[in-house]
C-alpha cells in the first residue's frame, strides 16, 4: 500500500510493517474527512495484509450433491463443535492469476474436482476493521462421482477430507450452525436463494 490521498477523503500519513511472513501486518496512520465536515486526524489502525481470495461452492445438479472440504483451522482451536471446519474450496490469487484460474486450481487441489461451469456468485469484504481480504465466490459444476475421497498439498501442510452433502444435508447443518464461517455461510444461503434461477443446461 502506498501513501496516497483518495478524493481527499482520506490521508494516508504514515505506514509501518510490523510483521512480514506468511501474511504482513502494517501500522498505518491517516486522518479521514468526517460525516459532519472537518477531519479526524491520526488515526492508528493496525492492518492485516491478506489480498484476494477465490471461493468456490461445487455442486452436482444431476445428483443434487454438494462438494465440499473439512480441515482443521489454527483460528477456530476454540470452536465448541470442532476446530476441523466445513467449508468451499478457496485459496490466495497469486501474482497475475485471474479468479477462474484461481477457482480450477483450488477445486482440483483441495477435491480433485474439475470444475464444468463456473458462475459468479458475490465479491465481498471478510473483515474490514482490520484486513484487506476481499473474497470473490463462485457456484462451480462438477461430476460428485469424479472427486477425491481425501486431497491437499503436501507443500501446504493440507490434509483435506473431501464431503458430499445433500441438499437436505447442507440445509440443515447451515440452519443448525455447523456451518460456521462466512463463505460456506454466504455461498450456501445464495444458493438456496436462488437455486430457481440457476442455469445448468450446459453442464
Amino acid at each position: 500500500m502506498k501513501n496516497k490521498l483518495t478524493n481527499q477523503q482520506i490521508n494516508i500519513v504514515k505506514e509501518e510493517l510490523l510483521y512480514d511472513g506468511f501474511m504482513q501486518l502494517k501500522k498505518l496512520t491517516f486522518d479521514h474527512l468526517k460525516y459532519q465536515g472537518g477531519f479526524e486526524n491520526a488515526v492508528q489502525r493496525e492492518l492485516l495484509i491478506r489480498g484476494k481470495a477465490v471461493g468456490v461452492l461445487l455442486y452436482d445438479p444431476i445428483q443434487q450433491l454438494f462438494v465440499m472440504v473439512e480441515q482443521i483451522r489454527i483460528g477456530a482451536l476454540e470452536d465448541p463443535l470442532s476446530p476441523w471446519v466445513l467449508e468451499i474450496v478457496a485459496g490466495l490469487v497469486e501474482q497475475n492469476e485471474q479468479d477462474d484460474e484461481v477457482a480450477q486450481r483450488e477445486a482440483m487441489e483441495e477435491a480433485g474436482a474439475k470444475i464444468r461451469k463456473l458462475m459468479p456468485i458475490q465479491e465481498y469484504w471478510a473483515s474490514p476493521g482490520g484486513s484487506d481480504e476481499r473474497i470473490a465466490l463462485f457456484l462451480g459444476v462438477v461430476e460428485a462421482n469424479s472427486v477425491s475421497d481425501f486431497a491437499g498439498l503436501d507443500s501446504e501442510h493440507e490434509d483435506i477430507k473431501v464431503v458430499k452433502l445433500s441438499r437436505d444435508e447442507a440445509l440443515q447443518k447451515l440452519q443448525g450452525g455447523h456451518i460456521n464461517n462466512s463463505m460456506a455461510l454466504i455461498a450456501l444461503q445464495w444458493f438456496f436463494l436462488n437455486e430457481g434461477q440457476l442455469d445448468f443446461k450446459d453442464f
